[in-house]
């Protein structure tokens, strides 16, 4: 019995080595390899124009990047925390989404009838260039996509 167990053992751990695959790629993280740095960035940080970011130009444009967001913070919060407690509550955040969701609308919004056709959804989309953005991760019209995404045809909970 112990004989007929331990072969088994053995022959499914063989099974296991002879089907396991090497990692693709070098090691690096992500398919794509590294993302290329934006012109404008290049134009504004890269200090010895050499043509890439090193990383002393890397770190300013991180930092200047990071005052950029808190800078952005600060403006969102003076704007719509109404009750002054340092966060935004449901209704607050709210408000904020659906002021990004106009501002979103009006930019891209060609012929004026307060909605996106899918032309210009499209537009939109070319627009940010793939980048995550828009009101709500780059999906129609402040719309969510992925995991957490209210049904199609279905309203989000709370509303």
């Amino acid at each position: 019995m112990k004989t007929k167990l331990t072969s088994i053992i053995v022959t499914i751990a063989t099974c296991a080595l002879a089907s396991a695959q090497a990692p693709k790629g070098d090691g690096k993280k992500g398919p794509r390899g590294p993302r290329p740095v934006p012109k404008e960035i290049l134009e504004k940080f890269d200090t010895n124009k050499n043509g890439k970011l090193d990383e002393d130009e890397r770190k300013a444009a991180m930092e200047a990047r990071k005052a950029q967001m808190e800078a952005r913070k600060a403006e969102m919060m003076s704007k719509y925390d109404k009750d002054g407690d340092g966060k935004l509550g449901e209704d607050e955040r709210k408000a904020m989404m659906e002021d990004r969701k106009a501002e979103f609308i009006k930019k891209h919004d060609k012929d004026g009838d307060g909605k996106l056709s899918d032309e210009e959804k499209a537009e939109a989309r070319k627009a940010m260039g793939g980048r995550r953005g828009g009101p709500r991760g780059g999906g129609e019209e402040g719309g969510r996509k992925g995991k957490g995404a209210p049904k199609k045809g279905k309203k989000p909970a709370g509303e």
